[in-house]
């Protein structure tokens, strides 16, 4: 089991750490790089906590509030349509995995989405990461038939998965 909680600004430095260990961890799972956003400062990690058309999750072990061991957000991305929530950003650390976390991620940010009055969550997720593709699955998402290159890496496919919650 996890505790899983929507952070504000004040939650940066938490933030920074994950996501850094997450494109340290999986570099090919994500359309930024780790040296793009070590360079960020203060600022850019609270900008992106602060848009009130997003939300980013920590996923935190029962009891140990000061230790996240994973991350997930959520927005409304206008390429993606008006109604549409982009589950972006998720990783949990591979100590973690197995225990809920990427399910309790997944669930709130559904739950948020469905709270926004959003018909749909979308996310992309690269073709050979056959656990996360299971997860998602596992978690009521289906194949779009959407495939483009990895921003990050244009050397890597990923898919589109999609999840009404109408």
């Amino acid at each position: 089991m996890v505790d899983v909680h929507a952070v504000d600004a004040e939650a940066w430095q938490e933030v920074r750490a994950v996501r850094l260990a997450a494109l340290a961890d999986a570099p090919h799972a994500f359309g930024s790089t780790y040296a793009r956003e070590f360079e960020f400062v203060e600022a850019d990690w609270r900008r992106r906590l602060q848009d009130e058309r997003a939300v980013t999750y920590l996923a935190y072990r029962p009891h140990v509030a000061d230790d996240p061991v994973g991350i997930a957000g959520g927005l409304f991305d206008p390429e993606s349509g008006p109604n549409t929530v982009e589950l972006v950003s998720m990783w949990v650390n591979p100590q973690a995995r197995g225990r809920g976390a990427a399910a309790g991620l997944v669930d709130a940010i559904v739950s948020w989405a469905r709270a926004e009055r959003a018909d749909q969550v979308h996310l992309w997720v690269t073709e050979s990461n056959e656990q996360a593709r299971r997860l998602y699955q596992r978690c009521r998402f289906a194949y779009t038939g959407e495939r483009q290159p990895l921003p990050s890496d244009p050397t890597v496919a990923e898919v589109g998965m999609v999840r009404s919650i109408a």
